[in-house]
């Protein structure tokens, strides 16, 4: 298979879209990425995947802290902004001390207890230190586009 096709398919699972955060020195740098899980709850323990290109990547090694801001489906140009497709001032928050988006669906601090190169790609095993939840919908990523959830329908029989 080709770089194109192996694209395609992974494109073909629906994620939501996070922002991974970090400060270095008063510095914060942000990057939006959707290769985010959870990870254990005992302890509570999350993964982000950053490629090995990205500029985040050594300012998470720097700081050992970062954040996952998930994303509400009205925060569509944050997630443009953080992957290079808008240029746009951001102000950020702050959630255990680590900066965080304000009206994220879910705002995760962590701290790196881990990490691992795999491939073009470093592991970020983060220890959650604290979370914010806000009562909105997620955006959604599928097949190169953004998506917001559809209201359940109640089913008639």
């Amino acid at each position: 298979m080709d770089d194109r096709q192996f694209r395609t398919a992974m494109g073909k699972f629906a994620t939501g879209v996070t922002v991974i955060a970090t400060e270095v020195e008063g510095d914060i740098h942000g990057m939006t990425a959707n290769a985010f899980m959870s990870v254990s709850l005992d302890p509570k323990l999350v993964v982000v995947s950053i490629g090995e290109k990205a500029k985040i990547l050594n300012k998470i090694k720097e700081s050992k802290i970062f954040s996952v801001n998930i994303l509400s489906e009205d925060q569509q140009e944050l997630s443009m902004i953080f992957a290079g497709q808008l240029q746009k001032e951001v102000t950020f928050d702050r959630l255990d001390g680590k900066p965080v988006l304000s009206g994220a669906v879910a705002q995760i601090a962590c701290e790196v207890s881990a990490e691992h190169m795999e491939g073009d790609h470093t592991l970020f095993i983060g220890r959650v230190t604290d979370i914010h939840l806000e009562d909105a919908e997620p955006l959604i990523f599928y097949s190169g586009k953004y998506r917001s959830l559809v209201k359940e329908q109640p089913v008639t029989v």
